[in-house]
């Protein structure tokens, strides 16, 4: 067996194995899902700063989620490759809303579902996600803490703390 016949046998099974139209499909709808799960995060959002990238990064997961998703379906040695691979990732970036997090799951679970093949599932839950999300996220609370910082000398001070105290409700 030369290294042409490991190449050539190894390479052409797995490109033979892949269907444009599935690939399509897949990546179509993690594309609207994905768009779907950023204007949720857009009109839910209630957190000090938003970002925009963030948002867009939701799209890229779920998107990418679905690529790796499709590659490992179909290869059981390159599924337990990835998970070796994958075990080893740290994400450094910190979090700045805890609901931040959900939208990371969320996209990722949907990037998961559709690369798995699973449409439904991927749809009703996403709809799932989103009356709870809405029902829940929308919550005004009567609290809303700013932190406010003056510098200034300890008569200032005085009127300062007088201002704030005819001014603001508790």
């Amino acid at each position: 067996m030369t290294f042409n016949d490991i190449f050539k046998s190894s390479f052409l099974e797995n490109a033979s194995s892949f269907s444009t139209l599935d690939f399509m499909i897949a990546m179509g709808l993690a594309f609207i899902i994905g768009l779907f799960i950023f204007v949720v995060y857009k009109k839910t959002f209630n957190g000090v700063m938003y970002s925009s990238g963030f948002g867009v990064s939701l799209i890229a997961l779920t998107m990418i989620t679905t690529l790796v998703i499709l590659a490992v379906t179909s290869n059981i040695v390159l599924s337990l490759g990835m998970v070796g691979a994958l075990s080893i990732v740290r994400f450094r970036t910190a979090i700045k809303e805890p609901l931040d997090i959900a939208y990371l799951f969320w996209s990722i679970a949907a990037g998961i579902v559709l690369g798995a093949g699973m449409i439904p599932l991927a749809v009703f839950g996403s709809l799932f996600i989103v009356v709870i999300l809405v029902i829940f996220v929308n919550k005004k609370s009567t609290d809303h803490p700013y932190i406010m910082i003056v510098t200034c000398g300890s008569d200032a001070e005085k009127e300062v703390l007088n201002v704030i105290k005819e001014n603001v409700k508790k």
